[in-house]
């Protein structure tokens, strides 16, 4: 894989880094320090001796006092190592550990209190454009995402299968996560379908063959997994009647891909629309975590119908965006943004298309969506970069 400057920036403490597999956490702690000490629980030895004896740890930082940064890979596999970590943190004489881990599940489960506030909490993300610069394809990323180990691979739709099966097969199967990996399978088809949209769990449920508390739950894992997100709604000093539920999205645009069914009777148009708000969800998600200042992303839909793709709102700005898969502008297509700004006028709407003129129509800001995702970069305003 090439070597991509990351926009991640690793606090000076102790942190916990968390990120789906594959999004180069490992590649960047070891570019980063290379000095540190790498302590891997995916190798089945480490896993062992440290799961069955997590003090050892304490023996293994006393007998390296030259090292200050200790790396602890995939700690959710021995969550006991945590309350070893907390004493050593206690004793202040200088230690940082970095604690990666692909599931927060098993941390939760075990009532981990990640550290009680001793140890920052940040996330890597897959790739973003402007980290790519003019290695960026939209083309490239709408159909196999952004991951790191799938973007500059040489075969990556097989690799992308090859992730999902992986990852149902490590991180669900050999967790014990669900007791029928099959029916977890046919679950992650049926919930391809419901990409970008408001979960209806009692027809997912209906696909599947289980109940709908079994839906719940395998979401449940998808997220802790952070193979997955949902975005609430914007209801914010709201003026007119809103949904309440949240809409759900597979975190990356390949990974979506990869999982959904295609046939005879699917529309090329209608995938890969998806796979475009997907790659836009992810990017702004990324953009958010790696910025500074403080800023959430949400969705607005009205009882009406009427629907924004994403709100972003914050200390970092307050942006109304939306995303179709055309080269053109339609004539409803800014209805939803230009009502939206009537009841939040400090609002700085935006719509990406995929033509390649920026224009502003109704005080709304037209780009190229490539454009947008290539000018994405942490701690800068979206509007100013661009106007």
């Amino acid at each position: 894989m090439e070597n991509i400057i990351r926009y991640f920036e690793a606090p000076a403490k102790s942190f916990f880094l968390f990120g789906a597999r594959g999004t180069g956490k490992s590649t960047w702690l070891k570019l980063h320090y290379p000095q540190g000490r790498f302590i891997d629980l995916l190798e089945p030895d480490t896993y062992r001796t440290y799961r069955a004896f997590p003090e050892r740890l304490q023996e293994y930082v006393l007998a390296h006092p030259a090292t200050t940064t200790f790396i602890i890979d995939e700690v959710q596999k021995a969550p006991d190592l945590l309350s070893v970590v907390h004493s050593l943190i206690e004793k202040k004489q200088g230690w940082q550990f970095i604690l990666t881990g692909s599931s927060a599940r098993k941390l939760k489960r075990d009532g981990v209190d990640l550290l009680a506030g001793r140890a920052t909490l940040k996330y890597m993300h897959p790739f973003i454009a402007s980290e790519l610069k003019n290695k960026f394809s939209l083309e490239k990323a709408l159909s196999q995402g952004m991951l790191p180990i799938i973007y500059f691979s040489p075969d990556p739709l097989q690799d992308l299968k090859t992730y999902v099966a992986l990852y149902m097969k490590e991180e669900v199967q050999m967790e014990g996560m669900v007791r029928h990996i099959e029916q977890f399978a046919r679950f992650l088809e049926a919930l391809s379908f419901s990409q970008g949209s408001i979960l209806n769990c009692n027809n997912i449920a209906l696909d599947c063959g289980v109940s709908s508390k079994t839906v719940n739950n395998y979401i449940g894992i998808l997220e802790d997994l952070l193979l997955a997100f949902q975005l609430p709604v914007f209801s914010k000093k709201a003026k007119r009647h809103l949904t309440t539920h949240p809409k759900f999205y597979y975190f990356d645009a390949g990974v979506y891909q990869a999982i959904r069914p295609k046939g005879p009777l699917d529309h090329p148009e209608e995938m890969q629309g998806l796979a475009l708000e997907t790659l836009v969800a992810q990017h702004i998600k990324a953009w958010l975590d790696y910025s500074q200042k403080e800023g959430k992303l949400y969705f607005w839909r009205t009882k009406s119908g009427m629907e924004i793709d994403f709100i972003i709102y914050g200390e970092i700005g307050f942006y109304a965006i939306e995303v179709k898969n055309s080269k053109k502008i339609k004539p409803g297509d800014l209805r939803a943004l230009v009502e939206f700004k009537k009841d939040y006028r400090d609002c700085q709407c935006l719509f990406l298309y995929r033509g390649k003129e920026k224009l502003k129509k109704d005080n709304v800001l037209c780009l190229p969506v490539a454009d947008f995702l290539l000018q994405l970069v942490p701690d800068r305003q979206i509007v100013t970069e661009l106007e």
